[in-house]
Order: structure tokens, then sequence, then C-alpha cells
């Protein structure tokens, strides 16, 4: 049995996380101070993953903050993995809340990295985001479709882990991720902790409590069922490659038990398993019988046209693939909304 420190425990990512560990026998410390909703200014149900966690055999939940060293160093001790999911997740309070987000993703990132360090923790894993390639996504070349936007010429398979990062606009979010990520690497080269980098397309599934600003996926699907109006910022041709939770966890998992002493990856669903905006409305249409209210707006900040992860490397090295497909994956979050539509 091993002992597994999961900060942002109670999130979407974590308590999935969580729940899949203490369910293998493992030790699990929930670590998270419940504040999603405080740093993205949303009236958010917080307490849903925490009761659901409070259930399971093998959980102790510890209601902290990651900007607390001395909290999260004592939690530490004795711990074996950090899985480090806890963040300030929205680009547009960024830009808002510069300061809080800096403090929340690169100093809460700075801490794990120190506990971790001081405590002789073995292994890392480290949420990170595919904004950290910034705006220089947007000079790749795209070709419009009906209800799409597709890479054109080399990028078809995604973006690769060697893409640029810098010389370019990243909004706030991206400059404090990209720090946490670059401190994470230099980590395990400095200090030699097994850490593993995974910069996260869009990651969705069950108890996602998805809000315009972040969890789009999760957002279309709630207001859908819920018949709440849907703002659309661009035209909606965007386009990501789309993740389920529990195939994130699946490579977590391959890392830390694999034999790579260090990774960074790009992952999500690859050339594979991608979605437009629109196109998600369709499938959401299709399986609740149910057309969203729509309205547009200006692009975002930095907002990328097409996102896709070149997952080459991780298929490669750990022997991972997704598994869940878009409609599958959809028609289980749509599930999840209806049984629990009072949540919201």
């Amino acid at each position: 049995m091993n002992k597994i420190l999961v900060t942002g425990g109670a999130g979407f990512v974590g308590s999935h996380v969580v729940e899949y560990y203490a369910n293998k026998g493992n030790e699990v410390i929930c670590f998270d101070n419940l504040s999603r909703g405080e740093l993205l200014g949303k009236n958010i149900n917080t307490d849903y993953n925490w009761n659901f966690l409070k259930k399971i055999k093998n959980v102790k939940l510890v209601k902290k903050d990651i900007r607390n060293y001395e909290d999260l160093e004592k939690e530490s001790k004795n711990v074996d993995t950090i899985i480090h999911t806890a963040g300030q997740t929205a680009v547009t309070t960024s830009v808002t809340k510069p300061k809080n987000d800096f403090d929340v993703n690169a100093l809460g990132t700075f801490n794990v990295l120190e506990a971790a360090r001081k405590n002789d923790i073995e292994s890392v894993i480290f949420c990170s985001t595919n904004k950290v390639y910034g705006n220089n996504v947007n000079k790749i070349k795209v070709n419009e479709e009906e209800k799409r936007y597709n890479f054109e010429g080399k990028f078809k398979d995604g973006i690769p882990e060697k893409f640029p990062t810098d010389l370019c606009e990243h909004t706030p979010y991206g400059c404090s991720k990209l720090a946490a990520d670059i401190y994470t690497q230099d980590y395990a080269h400095l200090h030699g902790i097994k850490t593993g980098v995974f910069r996260m397309s869009c990651i969705y599934g069950t108890r996602q409590f998805g809000v315009e600003d972040q969890g789009w996926v999760a957002w279309f699907t709630i207001a859908t069922i819920l018949g709440k109006p849907i703002t659309i910022y661009g035209d909606g041709k965007q386009v990501r490659d789309v993740l389920f939770v529990s195939d994130l966890i699946d490579a977590f998992d391959r890392f830390i038990n694999g034999n790579l002493k260090h990774g960074v990856f790009n992952i999500g669903g690859g050339p594979e398993n991608t979605m437009s905006l629109l196109e998600l409305l369709d499938i959401l249409e299709e399986i609740t019988g149910k057309k969203s209210k729509l309205s547009f707006d200006n692009w975002r900040p930095s907002d990328q046209k097409v996102y896709i992860s070149n997952i080459k490397e991780i298929e490669n090295k750990l022997r991972w693939k997704p598994k869940v497909k878009p409609k599958e994956g959809v028609r289980k979050l749509a599930n999840w909304v209806s049984k629990n539509d009072g949540e919201f």
C-alpha cells in the first residue's frame, strides 16, 4: 500500500484521482481548501465531491491551502507520491486577478515541489496545460469548414512537446502554469525527483462543475440540460481534442508505476478525438433532445482556434492510448448531470 497526497483533491480531476487510488487500497490524503468558486468568482458547488469522498475508505480529508507551505509540508510527511491537480484554472480570471493566479499556480506548485524535496517523496505528477504554448498556436495555418477549423500541414497530428513556448502572448494563466511546468522539470534534474508533467488539453467527465470560464464540455452539457443560455465567444468552430477523465488517470498511473525518471507529455484525446463547440452542441441535442439557447460574442484573449495534442510521445513511452470516444464520454457526463440536476 502506498501513501498518496492529492492537491485539489475535491476538484474534478482530483476527486477522480482520490477515488481511483483509494479504491485500490492506497492511503490517500485529499488536500483542498474548497476555493474554486471564490477563485472564479462564481457560485459553484464545492461540497459535492468533498461529501462524495467522505464515503470512500482510506481517504483523509484535509481542508488546507497549497499557498501555505507549512501545512503542505506537514501533510506530505511519509507520502510516496504527490499528484498536484490544484490550481487557478480560468484564463479570464487570471487577467482580472493576476496576483491570485500567480500565487496559486506558480507559488503553490513551488510549495509542492519543496515539500516533495524536503520529505524525500519519490514522485510528483503535475497537471500542466496546453496554454503553455500561448499564442504561438495561433500562428499555425488553419482551414475552415462548415462547423470547425483544422490545422494545416505538418501539425495535422497535433502540437508536439517541443513546440515553442516563448516569444508570444500567453495571458497570466499561461505564464503561471508555464513557470510551474518548468520548475517541476527542474526539480527532476536538480533533485532527482521522479516528475511527470502532463500538458493537458480538454479533460472532461462526471463530477465536473463546469462554468462559462472553465470546463466548456461540462458547462455546455449542464446548460443544455438545465435550459440555461450559452454564450459562444468567437464563432463556435474552435476545436479541441477531448479526453475523458478516466483515461487521464490511466496515464498518471502508468507513469507512476513505470521506469521513466522524468517525462513531459502533451495529453488529450489526440487527432482522433476532437470536437468543435458547434459539434458538441449537435451531440448534446442528439443525446438529450434539447436545443441549447445560444448567443455569440467577441473572441477572448489568446483563445486558440485549434488546439490538438500530438500524443505520440505518451503513446510510445507509456504504452497509453485514449479509450473513451467523445460521444460515449459526453453521454456519461450528460447522464450524471441529469441525475444530479439539483446540484447546479
